[in-house]
C-alpha cells in the first residue's frame, strides 16, 4: 500500500551510480560545447551542431536536477540524497559559467544571419522562435567576461535568499501561545494555517503578535537583507542595459510592463468589493475590531470532513471530466503509475508542487491528510502536471517548458472546476455556504494580496533605483499604507501587520508574485468559457495545453480566450468576488 502512494522517481534514474553517469556525460557534452568557442556558428552545419550539443546538455540536466531536488525532498535527512542534490546544484552552476561565452559569441550574427542558414539546413527552422527571441535580447547580452562574472555574481546574489531562509527556519526563536483549552502551540510559520483558523480571536490575535513580533525583534536584520536583495536585482538590470529590475523581469518571459502596470492600476481603483467583504467579515464574526488576523477563521462552520486519497482522486475525475476523457485518462494513468507522493512522512518536504523534465513523468509531492483544502491541492497539481505532459507530448523540447506567466492558469482552473462540481453536487446550504467562502478566500489571497505584494515590490524597486535607502520605517510604512488600501477602513492595521513583508520568502525572486493574480484572472475567465460556452472553449483551454512556450505568453492565453495585455480579465475576477459575495449574504440572509 505504501508504495502505491509513493511516488516511482527510480524510473528515472534507478541507483545513484546511473545518476552520476549521466553527469558525468552532461558535463562531457557541456565540455565539448565549450570546445567550440569561436566556431559555434562560423556555417549553418556549425550552428546546427551546436543546436544539438545545447539541446543534450539541456535535457540532461533538467532531468538530473529535477531527480535530485524531488529525490531530496522526499527525505531530506538522507546524507546521500543531500550530496546528490548539492553535486547538482555546484554543476548546473559549473556548466552555466563554462558556457557564458555562447551568448555574447552567438550575439555577433544577426536574425538575417540565422535565416540564411536555415536555407542550408532546414532543420534550423525549428529554431526561428527561439532565435527571434534570442536577438531580441541583443542589447542586453554583454562581453564573455561580463557574461562569466554574472554568472558567479548571480551565484552570489541568491545568497540574500538563503540568509533569509536560515534566519526563518533555523535561528529565529519564536515563542509558545497557549489556546483557550491550555495548549501551548509555537507561534511559527508551521502552525500558521491552523493557528489562524482557530475559532478564539484572542488566541488569534496572541498568535499573530508572536509571529510578527519575532519577526519584529530582527526587523534590521530583514531589512538589511531584503536591501542587499533589491540592489542585487537593480544591479544585475542595470548592467544589462534594462530600464529597470521590472523591466528585466517581464523582458525574460515578453510580457509587456503595461500588464503589470494595468494589474496594479484596475485593482487598486476597484478595492470596494474587498472592503466590502472585510466589513462583512466583521459583522458576521462580531469582532469590534477586525485584526488581519481574523481573515482566516472560517465563516460558516466546517463540518470537518474528512476524505480518505480514493475519495479524493473520484472527486477531481468527477469534476475534471468536462475537458474531455483523454484528460481524465491521462489523471488516472497519473494515480495508477504513480506520478505522486502521497502523504507526509517523517523529513519529507512540506507543502505541494508538481515537477517534471522533458518526456519524464510529471511527478507531484503532496503532503495529504484528507482535508477539503487537499482535496483542493491534488486538483491544483494535477493542473500542474498535465500542462507539462501535454506540452511535452506536442511540443519539441526547446519549446516543451511554459513560462510562470501561464503556469497558475491550468492548475488554478482546476480548483475552480472542483469547486464549481462541489457546489452543484452540494446537498445542504452549510456545504455551499463553504465553497461559495473557499472561493472569496481564495480571490482575497491569491489575487487581491499578491496584486498588493506585487505594488509592494515595484515601490521598493522604485526607490533604490532612484538611489534612496531601504530602512525599516520606510518598508513598514509601505506596508502598512497598502493593507490600509487594499482591506479598507473595517480592518484595523498596526504595527504588527506593518511588519509582514519581512516573512514573505517570495520577495526574494523579484517580480514573480504578480503572476498568481494574473493567472487565477486567466483561469477565471477561460473557467466562465467553459461553464456558459461548452465545447468550443475546452477546444480553445486543450489547445492551449499544448502550447508549451512555443509563442509569447500573452499571444498563447488568446488561444484560450483570453487578454492578458486588457483590463477585462482582472475585472472579471473583480466580479466574480463581488458576485459571490453577493450569493453568500443571500444564503445567510445577510
Amino acid at each position: 500500500m505504501e508504495d502505491n502512494t509513493r511516488w516511482s522517481l527510480r524510473d528515472m534514474f534507478p541507483t545513484d551510480e546511473d545518476w552520476n553517469r549521466e553527469m558525468e556525460a552532461a558535463v562531457e557534452t557541456a565540455k565539448k560545447l565549450a570546445e567550440r568557442k569561436g566556431n559555434l556558428a562560423v556555417d549553418a552545419a556549425a550552428l546546427k551542431e551546436t543546436a544539438r550539443l545545447y539541446l543534450d546538455v539541456e535535457e540532461k540536466m533538467y532531468r538530473l536536477m529535477v531527480f535530485s531536488n524531488s529525490n531530496f525532498d522526499q527525505d531530506m535527512a538522507d546524507p546521500a540524497a543531500k550530496k546528490l542534490y548539492e553535486t547538482a546544484q555546484n554543476q548546473f552552476t559549473a556548466i552555466g559559467e563554462m558556457l557564458s561565452f555562447m551568448a555574447p559569441e552567438l550575439m555577433q550574427y544577426s536574425m538575417e544571419d540565422f535565416n540564411r542558414y536555415c536555407e542550408q539546413e532546414p532543420e534550423l527552422k525549428l529554431f526561428a522562435h527561439y532565435a527571434e527571441d534570442f536577438f531580441a535580447r541583443k542589447e542586453h547580452i554583454l562581453s564573455d567576461e561580463i557574461e562569466t562574472l554574472l554568472v558567479r555574481m548571480n551565484d552570489m546574489g541568491e545568497s540574500f535568499e538563503k540568509v533569509f531562509s536560515d534566519l526563518v527556519v533555523n535561528d529565529l526563536e519564536f515563542p509558545m501561545i497557549q489556546t483557550l483549552e491550555g495548549e501551548e502551540i509555537r507561534a511559527n510559520e508551521a502552525n500558521y494555517a491552523m493557528a489562524l483558523e482557530n475559532p478564539d480571536p484572542t488566541f488569534r490575535r496572541d498568535y499573530y503578535k508572536g509571529l510578527l513580533g519575532t519577526y519584529k525583534k530582527y526587523i534590521n536584520t530583514l531589512t538589511s537583507t531584503y536591501y542587499g536583495s533589491v540592489k542585487n536585482d537593480c544591479f544585475t538590470a542595470k548592467s544589462r542595459r534594462y530600464t529597470s529590475a521590472r523591466a528585466a523581469a517581464l523582458f525574460a518571459n515578453h510580457i509587456p510592463e503595461t500588464v503589470y502596470d494595468n494589474l496594479l492600476q484596475t485593482v487598486r481603483e476597484n478595492t470596494e468589493a474587498l472592503h466590502e467583504y472585510v466589513s462583512f467579515r466583521k459583522k458576521l464574526l462580531g469582532l469590534d475590531t477586525l485584526y488581519f488576523s481574523d481573515l482566516f477563521v472560517p465563516l460558516v462552520k466546517d463540518n470537518a470532513k474528512k476524505y480518505t486519497y480514493e475519495q479524493a482522486q473520484q472527486m477531481v475525475l468527477e469534476a475534471t471530466a468536462v475537458l474531455g476523457e483523454d484528460y481524465t485518462r491521462l489523471i488516472q494513468k497519473a494515480f495508477d503509475e504513480r506520478w505522486i507522493d502521497v502523504y507526509p512522512r517523517e523529513a519529507k518536504r512540506t507543502g505541494a508542487y508538481s515537477t517534471g523534465a522533458y518526456r519524464t513523468k510529471p511527478y507531484i509531492l503532496l503532503n495529504f491528510t484528507g482535508t477539503l483544502d487537499d482535496v483542493f491541492t491534488l486538483a491544483h497539481e494535477l493542473g500542474h502536471s498535465m500542462h507539462t505532459w501535454f506540452s511535452g507530448e506536442n511540443q519539441p523540447m526547446i519549446y516543451a517548458g511554459y513560462s510562470i506567466f501561464c503556469a497558475e492558469v491550468a492548475s488554478t482552473l482546476n480548483e475552480q472546476l472542483l469547486s464549481q462540481w462541489l457546489f452543484e453536487h452540494s446537498t445542504s446550504d452549510e456545504e455551499k455556504a463553504l465553497l461559495l467562502c473557499k472561493r472569496l478566500d481564495d480571490i482575497r489571497s491569491t489575487f487581491y494580496r499578491q496584486t498588493m505584494f506585487a505594488d509592494f515590490e515595484y515601490q521598493t524597486h522604485k526607490l533604490v533605483e532612484s538611489g534612496e535607502p531601504l530602512v525599516p520605517e520606510t518598508l513598514c510604512g509601505i506596508h502598512r499604507k497598502l493593507n490600509e488600501e487594499y482591506y479598507g477602513p473595517d480592518m484595523t492595521v498596526d504595527d504588527y501587520l506593518s511588519c509582514e513583508w519581512a516573512r514573505i520568502p517570495h520577495f526574494y525572486t523579484a517580480f514573480y508574485v504578480y503572476q498568481y493574480a494574473t493567472g487565477i484572472a486567466a483561469s477565471t475567465a477561460i473557467a466562465h468559457r467553459i461553464f456558459t460556452e461548452g465545447a468550443p472553449a475546452v477546444a480553445d483551454y486543450r489547445k492551449f495545453l499544448t502550447t508549451g512556450g512555443s509563442d509569447h505568453p500573452i499571444e498563447l492565453l488568446r488561444i484560450a480566450g483570453v487578454d492578458m495585455a486588457s483590463p477585462k480579465p482582472v475585472l472579471d475576477t473583480i466580479e466574480t468576488f463581488r458576485s459571490t459575495l453577493a450569493q453568500l449574504k443571500a444564503l445567510l440572509h445577510e
